[in-house]
């Protein structure tokens, strides 16, 4: 299953049993045919859609429960949020996919989810990176085949990473990344940052490793 842009804020997913599709609560728009919608506690993952009641507590201390809900059924489902801009990437299965809960829309039901705490992405650096970019000491990961629907503001644009050259994102434009990547924080503040006189840009994300990240075209977060 994928799923169809029909603008840059909307999309559409075709469900069909077996081919169920898990959305943020609030964010259907508008279906056909025979769509059922049912509440699925715990976040990312969470209900009978893996996690349970432990996983459901867990997600929510580590503030990365977004309320989700299943469509089941035949038929076709509009999904969009708020007007955020909508990016939709697919896994092929080989690496994971590193988002926060809040920006997910939609996703494959068959994926699998889990909590990472951002430590072990980097250990302390970790840490600190989810301090800067917003996104706390947790982050979502889905794994498997399928695809994503992503929200950001502005939309998103790609970057491919690897051992050929330097990627520096900006924390805030930080939204998603796939692959075997490593983010760490760098400063790079001088004596005119210290007056009021510098760039605005001393904090920086820098990206290395195999994999592809996704900067949208926006500092504001959702």
């Amino acid at each position: 299953m994928g799923f169809t842009k029909v603008t840059s804020k909307v999309v559409l997913a075709e469900v069909r049993p077996g081919a169920e599709v898990l959305a943020r609560r609030g964010a259907m728009l508008a279906t056909t045919g025979r769509v059922a919608f049912s509440p699925v506690a715990g976040g990312p993952g969470g209900g009978a859609y893996g996690g349970g009641i432990a996983s459901a507590l867990a997600r929510g201390m580590q503030g990365e429960a977004v309320p989700l809900m299943v469509a089941e059924g035949t038929g076709t489902v509009h999904y969009g949020f708020r007007g955020h801009h909508v990016t939709v990437i697919d896994l092929d299965g080989s690496a994971p996919l590193s988002v926060e809960a809040d920006r997910l829309l939609a996703h494959d039901a068959s994926m699998s989810s889990s909590v990472v705490f951002l430590g072990q992405q980097g250990g302390l650096r970790g840490a600190v990176r989810g301090a800067v970019t917003g996104q706390g000491l947790f982050t979502t990961q889905l794994s498997g085949r399928g695809s994503v629907a992503v929200l950001s503001h502005g939309g998103t644009f790609a970057l491919r990473v690897d051992g050929s050259r330097q990627v520096v994102v900006d924390p805030q434009a930080y939204v998603a990344h796939v692959g075997n990547l490593r983010l760490d924080v760098a400063t790079a503040l001088s004596w005119r940052d210290a007056v009021g006189r510098g760039s605005g840009e001393g904090v920086q994300l820098k990206v290395s490793g195999e994999g592809t990240v996704y900067v949208q075209a926006s500092e504001e977060k959702l």
